[in-house]
């Protein structure tokens, strides 16, 4: 899987991160999620999990030729926004040897496959009653 580092929003080495790959995803590092009223609320099947990062990081979708800024809607379970501004996003856990040798990962961080479709769709406006269903906050 090749990588295009998108941004951070820190100075330092070690933060959330946002890449493109080759495949049509995006892969977004983030904080391992422990917290049990977070997990209480997601369904993760085997071969996900979740990672928080803050709101921020999505500016560097621009660098992708998407619009930055906040989402439109939210849908669960791919991502929700939690009382402290931060979103919990939901994907496939990486688990590429290859890929995972070209990103910093520090223990308490993890990093999870998103298709971009999924991501785009978030930054549109909802059309029709069924899209207009947005995910709750997290408790």
């Amino acid at each position: 899987m090749k990588l295009r580092f998108l941004g951070k929003n820190s100075q330092g080495g070690e933060c959330p991160t946002l890449y493109s790959t080759d495949r049509d995803t995006y892969l977004v590092q983030g904080w391992r999620v422990f917290a049990n009223d977070l997990l209480m609320q997601l369904t993760i099947p085997e071969g996900e999990t979740a990672v928080e990062v803050p709101t921020e990081l999505f500016e560097h979708l621009e660098k992708d030729g998407l619009p930055s800024g906040e989402f439109r809607r939210l849908e669960d379970p791919l991502m929700i926004l939690t009382p402290g501004g931060t979103y919990v996003v939901q994907g496939q856990e990486v688990t590429d040897a290859e890929a995972l040798a070209q990103m910093d990962i520090p223990d308490y961080e993890t990093v999870v496959e998103v298709p971009k479709a999924a991501i785009t769709a978030l930054l549109e406006e909802p059309r029709g009653v069924d899209l207009q269903r947005r995910a709750q906050p997290a408790l």
